[in-house]
């Protein structure tokens, strides 16, 4: 059993919590210790404490596994870059037991794949990707870094989604299309042509309202 310490304690922390001893309960892998929160040390979540902050998990000496269970991806992307220099700290991919994925698909570190999504063929995920719960991701198809699918997405066919995109709850992507780098959609919409970087998308179709050069 490896320790696991969950980063966030906030709602996706508390799913992500539920997932890991689901996991559990099909093949006994992690010791789970608790969560790490910068704003509510000394707390319980859950049944669990929440041990330490930020930098003490910088500082832990012990071999942990820590799964970064922030929704915003920027906010992962900064969690990840304080606590990577730590030799003793790892980041496990969790998948939730009923997911669906074939042996053709490639995922990086540090990825949350919820309950009852379907990854189908021929896929590439790459680091510290949030796939919600009941997600549908088509063959071919790319998910940059730090990409984020909330809840019911649904990914046509060889759609690429760029590093730190989010895609809102309900929405829909039509095949051969991309998604730019950190670019926003609305809940519900329905893409049916390439989203350009660094913008926010709403609608059925979907369409620009804002423009914005926040990196990741």
């Amino acid at each position: 059993m490896k320790d696991l310490i969950i980063f966030g304690a906030g709602g996706l922390g508390r799913e992500t919590l539920f997932q890991i001893r689901e996991m559990n309960r099909v093949s006994p892998t992690y010791t789970i210790l608790g969560f790490a929160d910068d704003r509510c040390v000394g707390l319980t979540v859950d049944d669990y404490p929440v041990l330490l902050d930020k930098q003490g998990l910088c500082e832990r000496t012990e071999d942990t596994c820590v799964v970064i269970a922030v929704g915003n991806p920027r906010a992962r992307r900064q969690i990840y870059s304080a606590l990577c220099g730590n030799p003793h700290l790892s980041f496990p991919t969790v998948i939730a037991p009923n997911v669906i994925c074939s042996d053709r698909v490639q995922i990086g570190k540090g990825c949350v794949i919820g309950f009852g999504a379907v990854l189908t063929v021929d896929i590439t995920i790459g680091d510290f990707v949030l796939i919600s719960n009941s997600c549908n991701v088509g063959h071919d198809a790319v998910l940059r870094d730090y990409a984020t699918l909330y809840p019911a997405v649904h990914v046509s066919g060889n759609v690429t989604l760029g590093a730190g995109c989010e895609i809102g709850v309900g929405s829909s992507i039509i095949q051969g299309l991309s998604v730019g780098d950190g670019s926003i959609l609305g809940a519900g919409c329905a893409v049916v042509r390439d989203v350009p970087p660094h913008c926010t998308a709403v609608g059925v179709p979907a369409r620009v309202i804002r423009r914005h050069e926040q990196k990741l």
